[in-house]
C-alpha cells in the first residue's frame, strides 16, 4: 500500500541524460524530419503547412514519452517539446527576415496548367493524374481544361485556378488528392 503513494521526486524532476543531448536529440528529429517532408510531393502534405505538421507530431511525441516515463524525467520531455518549439519558431522567423530562406521552407506555386495545356512533368513530379486535376478543375467549377489559363498546385497541396473568364484565384474547396 505504501508503493501506492510513494512518488520519487528526484526521478520526476532531474534528467537522466544531459540537457545539451536532448537538445541535439530534439534538434537532429527535428531537422531530419522536416529535410523529409520538404521533398515529398506537395498533394502528400494536404493542407497542413509542414511546419505546423511537423511541430504537432513531434509535441505530441516528446509529451507522450515524458507522460509514459520513457524517458526517466517529466524534465527530459519538456526540454524536448521546447527544442521544437525553438526550432519551429526560429524557422519561421528566417522565413520571415529572410524571403529567400522562405522558398526552402514552402516551395512556390508550381504552374500544372499554362493555356489550356496540362504540363505533364509538373503532374508527374506531385504524382497527380489528369483525372485528380479534372476533379479538382471541376469542384471549382471550371468544365474543360481548355477554360483554364493558370492553374497552380499550392505548397499546401491544394490546386488554385485562374480561367479566362476571371483575373482572380478560386478558393481552393479541398486538397488535391
Amino acid at each position: 500500500m505504501e508503493k501506492l503513494f510513494h512518488i520519487n521526486w528526484q526521478e520526476l524532476f532531474i534528467p537522466s541524460i544531459s540537457i545539451a543531448e536532448l537538445i541535439l536529440r530534439g534538434t537532429l528529429v527535428y531537422l531530419a524530419l522536416f529535410s523529409v517532408l520538404r521533398i515529398l510531393p506537395s498533394r502528400q502534405v494536404g493542407t497542413l503547412g509542414i511546419a505546423d505538421l511537423l511541430v504537432v507530431v513531434l509535441f505530441a511525441e516528446a509529451a507522450q514519452n515524458a507522460m509514459a516515463s520513457h524517458y526517466s524525467s517529466i524534465t527530459e520531455g519538456g526540454i524536448l517539446v521546447g527544442t521544437v518549439i525553438f526550432w519551429s519558431y526560429f524557422l519561421n522567423w528566417l522565413g520571415y527576415k529572410f524571403p529567400r530562406f522562405q522558398r526552402f521552407l514552402n516551395p512556390p506555386p508550381l504552374l500544372l496548367v499554362k493555356n489550356g495545356i496540362i504540363i505533364e512533368r509538373h503532374m508527374q513530379r506531385e504524382l497527380l493524374t489528369n483525372d485528380e486535376l479534372m476533379s479538382q478543375l471541376r469542384q471549382q467549377g471550371v468544365e474543360s481544361i481548355a477554360d483554364v489559363k493558370r492553374a497552380y498546385m499550392e505548397a499546401d497541396g491544394s490546386i488554385s485556378v485562374i480561367t479566362y473568364s476571371s483575373n482572380t484565384n478560386s478558393v481552393p474547396k479541398q486538397k488535391a488528392g
